[in-house]
């Protein structure tokens, strides 16, 4: 199966925002490299809320290039299976993390699509969320100008709406 048809299936599966999932599903019908970052039109992209359960916190970068603290997070490439991979991929690179890393289960946790800067258009995020392991020491990246844990009561005075609504869905789904 290709990352392509991983993401159609993921996204079928995915039974909340649907108006969200159905644009998603549009997106990828038109545009099967809808997956990768050249797609100029929009491309999926995997990301994942890197999270401490026991601490009750959330782990949060300082993004580069948007100034913002976010999620971990960025586009598929051609090496990722699924988009789940992606996402852990990611969460990986980003937060230094090298093992331990795990998937809540029951596939993403969000959909998120927005605006990017020219020459494309959109990111239409597929948002998981995923366990540290115990004692996780994380490292700031080349993508991050910094990196810190967060409690969860503190993530709405640091980050956006869409980091906030996440870090919700997340606790919902660890019935936390």
């Amino acid at each position: 199966m290709s990352l392509y048809d991983d993401a159609v299936l993921v996204l079928k599966q995915y039974e909340d925002q649907p108006e969200l999932r159905d644009l998603y599903l549009e997106h990828l019908a038109a545009h099967p490299d809808g997956v990768y970052k050249p797609c100029r039109a929009g491309h999926v992209t995997g990301s994942a809320l890197v999270v401490d359960p026991d601490r009750g916190r959330v782990l949060l970068t300082l993004h580069r290039k948007l100034g913002m603290w976010l999620q971990m997070g960025g586009h598929c490439e051609p090496g990722d299976a699924t988009l789940a991979d992606a996402a852990l991929r990611e969460a990986a690179e980003e937060s230094g993390i090298a093992a331990g890393l795990s998937l809540v289960p029951g596939g993403p946790v969000r959909l998120d699509r927005h605006p990017i800067p020219e020459p494309c258009n959109w990111h239409l995020d597929v948002q998981y969320a995923v366990l540290a392991p115990a004692g996780a020491v994380a490292e700031i990246s080349e993508e991050s100008l910094d990196l810190r844990w967060y409690p969860y009561a503190q993530v709405p005075e640091v980050a956006d709406a869409s980091v906030v609504r996440l870090l919700e869905a997340t606790l919902v789904r660890l019935g936390a």
